[in-house]
């Protein structure tokens, strides 16, 4: 992500003086919706938070989609579109090659491809530098994963849903937050239990990176909805958190959780949806 840094001041100065003529897009190729942002051979959807001034920084959710899906299906989802956007969150939603994500290795082209979406992103934006955060569905979550690992030092938070990397992995980088959701009964990205059937092992490899000794702190139980209930341990050590939410449910978004984790990020009043 810091490879984009320097794009950001050029592109600041550019858009401050845009601001006298309106919108922050300036000299850029209107997008939006269901009409993608080009970015060489390459293209990402942007949905802009209700009631937004055109002014304001923005937070931004950089949404990996699910493999087979693009990035305008995580738009139309209540549970990543609707949520970013009722809570003020720009969604950026990149497309996958062949509509899915090479997460498998560090050398992925898919990582600096997703920095060149986030300098697109405040070329056209005023972004809130403090509040960016990254997130994803399955073989997305694992992308998402990918990406922090190799490029997530200005990142806020990691939120993952139903998908990881290898947990012996070591990243040379990180989030400063990691958030984690996982169904015990998935059978898609299988659950990865830890050895003894440790059921924290999802986030293995935060914990060994953030030096989280120990079982971590279960917290209460909460819902979203009445029909699923998510069981929380947390950890919190040399200034990092990771979080680890559990459901007894399989492989899918569970209802509520992206837009609980933006409420607590953010420090708005928890809502559904």
């Amino acid at each position: 992500m810091t490879r984009f840094l320097l794009l950001l001041s050029t592109a600041y100065m550019c858009a401050t003086s845009a601001l006298a003529m309106g919108p922050w897009k300036g000299n850029a190729a209107s997008c939006g919706g269901d009409l993608a942002c080009e970015l060489g051979e390459r293209s990402y959807h942007v949905m802009e938070p209700e009631d937004w001034d055109g002014v304001t920084p923005l937070p931004v959710l950089l949404h990996f989609h699910g493999w087979s899906r693009t990035g305008k299906h995580a738009q139309r989802s209540d549970r990543v579109g609707a949520s970013a956007k009722r809570r003020g969150v720009l969604l950026v939603t990149p497309n996958g090659r062949g509509k899915s994500w090479n997460f498998w290795t560090a050398g992925t082209e898919d990582v600096p491809f997703a920095d060149a979406v986030l300098a697109d992103v405040n070329r056209r934006y005023p972004v809130d530098q403090k509040k960016v955060y990254v997130s994803g569905y399955s073989y997305g979550s694992a992308m998402a994963w990918r990406y922090v690992c190799q490029s997530g030092a200005d990142v806020a938070a990691l939120l993952a849903v139903a998908g990881s990397i290898d947990q012996t992995e070591t990243c040379p980088q990180a989030p400063e937050e990691v958030r984690h959701v996982h169904g015990l009964a998935d059978q898609v990205m299988d659950f990865p239990m830890g050895p003894g059937g440790d059921v924290t092992y999802p986030v293995a490899l935060w914990r060994r990176a953030f030096g989280c000794d120990g079982a971590g702190a279960p917290q209460k139980d909460w819902q979203a909805r009445s029909f699923l209930t998510f069981s929380r341990t947390s950890w919190s050590c040399a200034g990092r958190d990771v979080t680890l939410d559990l459901h007894p449910g399989g492989h899918f978004i569970p209802h509520g959780w992206i837009g609980r984790q933006l409420d607590e990020l953010l420090g708005l009043t928890p809502s559904y949806p």
